[in-house]
């Protein structure tokens, strides 16, 4: 091989991983929310403020031990092409997301090899195909780290995805694909087990990732906490575990520009059983004042209507009630105005460490971490590179956010809001 055909060879190859174009990158920020097929019976398509979003993430094929098969067993099949119609009918790309909390057991194996990637590959361009999808969404919970308890992990897991990713760009309906990743707070770790400090190369076959700025507390968590911080660099030492503001700067520190970093907002929150005294912490009874309080384990709460008891899961394990609200489900339950602002005689604190709400029951001691009208907006301001923030952080978090611009949002999930309350604050402060 000449000089010549190797150089030739090499700019083709970085034409052939370049991100394939869309609108959405050169016209504007990104409106993006995953649909859930398995609420589209109290939530269906019609439903779906289609003109508000450029693009819609329908969830969740689950990955098989057969790498040339994916599942949506879990997530009525029958509704995808409808999905698709709808969207593509309201000028909105559809995309399909590939495995999430309880789909990704098999992530590692099926991209561990290079005859497997290739297989991978026919696999899902086989979907986009079926389908007429615009775009592949890969929701790995987690590369080289595990995730629900059971997945296959390797130490070459971030750089086996990204040799599949490469491929999957190469192909030629691939190469017209929006693909995307939902990742965690850091970047996908890397062979030692730490987070990767080189993502670059996923920046040039990716479109783009969405950061899932939530569940930082839960109730499998040591105590409570925000759901979705904006900044923690303003708690306790031992609370700062990851935010908005932390997750950004680790990743375009490890190489993904910021305009293709979308920023995961939460439609829910969780709650906790939470003893008054430790909820409130002073003479009142209006006022939260404990932002990171303990809570009860031996209780196990149910959240909305959309909760469970709990069940087996994946990996052959019971597990209780997640104790999660979606926002329509804060309002249902009596704790919150549309607007998110609390009912009367509810607790309520907004903390601007981490610009996070919270509200309290005394009745029946149910603390809840949550997003509203007002997190939502500022979550955008940090988005669109303008922060109102509170001081003493405004000096701070202004430079970092002036220089870092992202490229827009992705809300988990559509069902969750109530009439588009937290999806109309989000569009109209960008």
């Amino acid at each position: 091989m000449t000089i010549t055909t190797i150089m030739l060879a090499a700019l083709l190859s970085n034409v052939l991983l370049l991100p394939a174009a869309t609108s959405e990158t050169t016209e504007g920020t990104r409106s993006v929310s995953w649909y859930a097929g398995w609420h589209s019976t109290d939530f269906p398509l019609s439903q779906v403020g289609w003109s508000k979003y450029t693009q819609l993430t329908y969830a969740f094929a689950t990955t098989t031990p057969d790498v040339k098969t994916v599942s949506l067993d879990d997530s009525d099949a029958a509704l995808l092409p409808q999905f698709v119609q709808s969207a593509h009918k309201n000028n909105v790309s559809a995309s399909l997301s590939i495995g999430g909390w309880g789909g990704s057991q098999y992530f590692s194996t099926n991209v561990g090899s290079a005859t497997n990637r290739t297989a991978f590959v026919n696999t899902v361009i086989g979907l986009a195909t079926k389908y007429d999808l615009d775009g592949l969404d890969f929701d790995w919970e987690y590369p080289n780290r595990q995730g629900i308890g059971c997945n296959t992990i390797n130490n070459n897991d971030t750089a086996n995805f990204l040799a599949f990713l490469q491929e999957l760009r190469q192909n030629s309906v691939g190469s017209k694909l929006i693909l995307s990743a939902a990742t965690s707070l850091l970047p996908w770790n890397d062979t030692s087990g730490a987070p990767s400090k080189d993502v670059s190369g996923f920046s040039k076959v990716l479109d783009f990732i969405a950061i899932m700025n939530y569940d930082v507390y839960n109730i499998l968590s040591p105590h409570a906490g925000p759901n979705s911080p904006l900044n923690d660099s303003c708690a306790p030492q031992n609370d700062q575990i990851g935010s908005a503001t932390s997750s950004v700067r680790a990743w375009t520190d490890a190489g993904m520009p910021a305009n293709q970093i979308l920023l995961g907002v939460a439609a829910y929150g969780h709650s906790y059983v939470v003893p008054e005294s430790t909820a409130f912490q002073s003479s009142s009874t209006t006022n939260i004042t404990n932002v990171y309080p303990s809570f009860n384990k031996s209780v196990e709460h149910l959240g909305d209507k959309w909760d469970t008891s709990g069940g087996v899961d994946v990996c052959g394990n019971f597990s209780g009630p997640s104790g999660v609200y979606s926002y329509w489900g804060l309002a249902d339950a009596g704790y919150i105005n549309q607007d998110g602002t609390p009912k009367t005689g509810v607790g309520y604190l907004f903390d601007n460490c981490s610009q996070t709400p919270f509200v309290y029951d005394k009745s029946n001691q149910t603390w809840v971490s949550y997003d509203n009208v007002q997190s939502f907006a500022l979550k955008v301001k940090y988005v669109s590179g303008a922060c109102a923030c509170i001081s003493p952080f405004t000096s701070m978090k202004g430079e970092f956010i002036k220089s870092n611009g992202l490229g827009g949002f992705s809300m988990w999930e559509t069902a969750g809001d109530l009439n588009d309350t937290l999806l109309d604050s989000i569009r109209k402060s960008i």
